[in-house]
């Protein structure tokens, strides 16, 4: 058994990472911004350990660049690379439901259904009224359950990262959009998603997948017709 001190450092360090994946995703920490362990470690009142190893973990996401000299900054990902999480994700929900293949959820009932239905109304009220700081972390939620439910842990985990990374390009452009025209770049179909799943519908499921893409696509259409 581990030593109760490397018990508390680990779950710092994955306090910290999450704290600071959160600031990242809403924005609060900007794409470029830069930062030391030094600092981390005085805004959390930790040692630098832990925050050492968080910052090591978010950088193996993709999420923070690390550089000898300077500390660590905020990954910046261009349009292209969203381009790229999108095909990526696309590729493997096709394979997962290629064929009609029947998805673990079909015959999933109890706890772990019921939860995922209500981050899936969750998700989809925040979309359609615009609320950013809502939807990402229901939104978050609701994928990595339901990935849990249709897929193995490691393609879950994969497209999870990819969602996370998505939504840290997305995040501070969205927050750009006029906030009548913002409800339109959000998908949601969640809800309809969690119904063709239960239901075994693969072809229906695929296709409210694909839905959510093509927004995403078309997004990043226009936003390379409006230089930044």
């Amino acid at each position: 058994m581990p030593a109760s001190g490397a018990v508390t450092r680990n779950t710092l360090r994955q306090q910290i990472a999450g704290a600071l994946r959160d600031e990242v995703l809403a924005g609060r920490l900007r794409p470029g911004q830069e930062f030391t362990v030094k600092q981390i470690a005085e805004q959390y009142g930790v040692s630098a350990t832990p925050v050492r190893e968080a910052l090591v973990d978010l950088a193996g996401q993709g999420l923070l660049d690390s550089n000898q000299h300077r500390g660590f900054q905020v990954h910046r990902f261009s349009v292209e690379d969203f381009r790229g999480m999108i095909e990526a994700r696309s590729l493997i929900v096709d394979g997962i439901f290629r064929e009609g293949g029947t998805p673990r959820a079909h015959a999933a009932t109890g706890p772990a259904l019921v939860s995922v239905r209500r981050r899936a109304e969750e998700a989809a009220r925040a979309a359609r009224c615009g609320d950013l700081n809502v939807l990402i972390g229901y939104d978050l939620r609701f994928w990595r359950e339901l990935g849990a439910l249709v897929t193995n842990r490691y393609i879950g985990e994969f497209l999870d990262r990819l969602r996370v990374q998505s939504w840290v390009f997305a995040v501070p452009r969205l927050r750009a959009e006029p906030e009548p025209e913002l409800g339109e770049w959000l998908w949601s179909g969640h809800e309809q998603l969690v119904d063709a799943i239960t239901r075994g519908d693969a072809a229906a499921a695929r296709a409210l997948i694909a839905a959510d893409d093509d927004l995403a696509l078309r997004w990043a259409e226009r936003l390379e017709r409006r230089p930044e």
